[in-house]
């Protein structure tokens, strides 16, 4: 039977400085689309979400 693995932002109460960012980009050769997530510190949202990460 497989173990199932947990991973947890939490480090002493630090795990509410960060957020996890899904992007949805569209390829313009085949125009699939595929999804990019990241996990930023809550100051750097709006440049994830940019792309300027």
């Amino acid at each position: 039977m497989a173990k199932k693995v947990v991973a947890t932002l939490k480090v002493a109460g630090k795990g509410k400085e960060f957020s996890k960012v899904i992007t949805m980009n569209k390829s313009p050769r085949t125009g699939a689309y595929s999804f990019k997530e990241q996990i930023v510190p809550n100051d750097n949202i709006k440049d994830a979400i940019e792309g300027k990460l």
